[in-house]
């Protein structure tokens, strides 16, 4: 343990100390113009690590504003980490399950009918080049004149993002048994289905569970990004845009370490995922 600990340990205590010394010298300018004439320069150095408002925020003023933004006010409360964060991870997880379906729907007809692999690959593909950034506003703006707003539009953009590794990653695992393998399902007189069932579908998850670790990522950020332009009250996104108009920097970044924690958390789940269907079959990781 402590070996395979240490290397992460010692990029996170590099990473630490780089942040500290950018901490100073952005907020440097700052202390100084704050500082009273007679002050000395531990006190401006000091200065640096406690601004309201700094450039830069020091890690531990970010844990402050984390602990204080979770446990200091209800769940309830419009201040709350936890609501904005359970408002994001809401729609990131409704785009998800909408890319699931969409992503296995599309990769099983790509990999069974020549036509689509021949032309709807490359729009998969071609999907990708346009900015999310650049769609959601008009996903938004043409939702909402049809009457559908809420969360139904940020789990569509949410969902948009994240369905390209899981229709990919099943084509690539759908195709993934050897030729020999298909040859011997049809010696055993095995229907299209059973193939599907019997071969290609088991070796589709070694490539799905990979994919669903960048998809939920991705939803993560789909999410936060389609909270941008839909001018929400809770949410992730919301917590950033208020905080940009504002000029709370603490709040940005608390809101950002929160979304990098869900990230985590996505990734985890997907993990134990993969690991309670590897025991079902009586394998091991």
């Amino acid at each position: 343990m402590i070996r395979r600990a240490a290397p992460l340990l010692s990029v996170f205590a590099l990473l630490l100390v780089v942040w500290y010394v950018a901490a100073v010298w952005l907020n440097l300018d700052l202390a100084r113009t704050l500082a009273d004439d007679d002050a000395t320069p531990r006190q401006i150095w000091l200065a640096t690590l406690a601004q309201d408002r700094p450039l830069l925020p020091a890690p531990h003023q970010i844990i402050v504003e984390m602990w204080t933004s979770i446990f200091d006010h209800p769940v309830t409360s419009a201040k709350s980490l936890v609501l904005h964060a359970a408002v994001t991870a809401y729609a990131a997880a409704l785009g998800l399950a909408i890319a699931l379906v969409l992503g296995i729907v599309l990769a099983v007809g790509i990999v069974h009918v020549r036509t689509l692999d021949r032309s709807l690959m490359l729009w998969i593909i071609a999907s990708q080049t346009v900015p999310i950034l650049a769609i959601a506003p008009m996903v938004v703006v043409v939702l909402g004149n049809a009457g559908l707003t809420g969360v139904l539009p940020k789990a569509l953009i949410a969902g948009y993002l994240s369905f390209f590794p899981i229709a990919t990653g099943m084509v690539k695992g759908l195709r993934s048994p050897d030729p020999m393998q298909r040859d011997l399902m049809r010696t055993y007189s095995a229907s299209g289905v059973q193939v599907f069932a019997r071969l290609r579908w088991p070796a589709s998850m070694a490539f799905l569970f990979p994919a669903l670790k960048v998809a939920a990522t991705l939803a993560l950020v789909g999410a936060i990004v389609a909270e941008l332009p839909t001018g929400a009250q809770a949410g992730l996104g919301a917590r950033l845009l208020s905080g940009s108009y504002y000029g709370q920097t603490l709040q940005i970044w608390a809101a950002l370490f929160m979304a990098s924690l869900l990230a985590l958390l996505a990734v985890a789940l997907v993990d134990l995922l993969q690991l309670g269907l590897v025991r079902q079959r009586g394998g091991r990781l």
